[in-house]
This record gives structure tokens, C-alpha cells and sequence, in this order.
């Protein structure tokens, strides 16, 4: 999927948030571990993890909880809903080209899907495409930044040379978090509304 921007929601002005580590304090997950138990600065709990199959209807209703202006941020057009094929496309990934990971709520039933990031590995110029997405009800809590830099890590870890995506240039937020992280912007050619991305590793 043609990605791009995240949704984190930081006031335009404001100073955005120390590092996810200095944030979260990681905990214990009861049972197996399914992932990493995460809790926010104003006391809910997620789950990190890596995207299941599984997650298919969560990822689907968690489309339909989001505003039309955030589809058009995400996916560069208008869209009523995500259609089967490209939900089980999504979290059915290619782990040699692909990363994804989600932030699962398990306070309710059925578990709901309140973020996700994703890499898309480019081998012939050993890069990676991100994507970012955080329900509008989950933003002004740095979990955008706990996902980019866990994608910023992934890619560290492949040794891949760089990481980058297209923003809109009214997606303030996401570029002053990007900003935040190290990422360089430039303007894309033709395209007066978006700007690319890049943060070299």
C-alpha cells in the first residue's frame, strides 16, 4: 500500500514529549507474552506487538472509528472503508520486506487496534517507506513517537541506510514529530502539498 503519514496529534507550537523511554515504563504481561504491556501518561494500557493475521476485523473497525480527514492524511485519498483484501493484505506481511507493529487495547471486547506503524523495504536501494497511523482518540500521548521509533530501530536493526515516507504539509504534527526524531524534510517536486521524509541511519 502506497503509505504515509501518521497521525500524532501535538499542538503545532507546543513542545512535543521526551523520548518513549523516559514515558513508558514497559511491565509484565500476565499468561504467555504476547507483547510488550505499555502503559500512557494518562494511565490507559496497550499492548505493543507485531501485527497478527488475527487482526483483520480489528484493523477494519478501527478504519471505520477514523475521521475522513485522517484516510486522506494516511492514504492520499478519500475512502469509506478498507476493503477485505487489502485488510488481510495488511496484516498478512512479508517479514524478509515488511515490519509492522500495533498497539492493541485488551481493556475491551473485542480488543481494539489503536495505532500501527509499518516499514516497506526497498532492497535495491536498502531503504524503508514508513507508515503511521494513531486513533484520533489515542493522539496528544506520544504514541506516534513510540512507533516511529520502534520502525527507526527495525530499520537500524536490518542495517537498512535510511527510513522515509510522504507527509501532506498540512500534517503538522507529523512533521513536527519527525522533526523531533532527526528526520530532514524537502519538498517534493510537483507536489506543492506533500514533502518527503528522510532520516539517515
Amino acid at each position: 500500500m502506497n503509505m504515509t503519514s501518521a497521525r500524532d496529534t501535538y499542538p503545532r507550537h507546543a513542545q512535543l514529549p521526551p523520548p518513549s523511554r523516559e514515558r513508558y515504563a514497559p511491565s509484565p504481561v500476565s499468561g504467555k507474552p504476547r507483547g510488550e504491556a505499555v502503559r500512557t501518561a494518562d494511565g490507559r494500557e496497550l499492548i505493543l506487538r507485531s501485527i497478527e493475521p488475527g487482526d483483520m476485523a480489528a484493523v477494519q473497525r478501527c478504519f471505520k472509528r477514523l475521521p475522513s480527514q485522517d484516510v486522506r492524511r494516511r492514504f492520499m485519498h478519500a475512502m469509506s472503508e478498507l476493503p477485505s483484501p487489502m485488510a488481510q493484505r495488511l496484516c498478512r506481511i512479508d517479514p524478509e520486506l515488511e515490519a509492522a507493529y500495533v498497539l492493541i487495547d485488551e481493556t475491551v471486547k473485542p480488543a481494539e487496534l489503536r495505532g500501527v506503524g509499518r516499514i516497506f523495504v526497498d532492497i535495491a536501494s536498502n531503504t524503508a517507506e514508513f507508515s503511521v497511523l494513531v486513533e484520533r482518540e489515542w493522539t496528544r500521548i506520544g504514541l506516534g513517537a513510540l512507533l516511529m521509533q520502534r520502525l527507526v530501530d527495525e530499520c537500524r536493526r536490518r542495517g537498512l541506510s535510511e527510513i522515509w515516507g510522504y507527509v501532506l504539509m498540512e500534517n503538522r504534527p507529523m512533521l513536527d514529530l519527525c522533526k523531533e526524531l532527526g528526520f530532514v524534510a524537502k519538498m517534493v517536486p510537483g507536489e506543492a502539498s506533500t514533502a518527503q521524509i528522510s532520516l539517515k541511519l
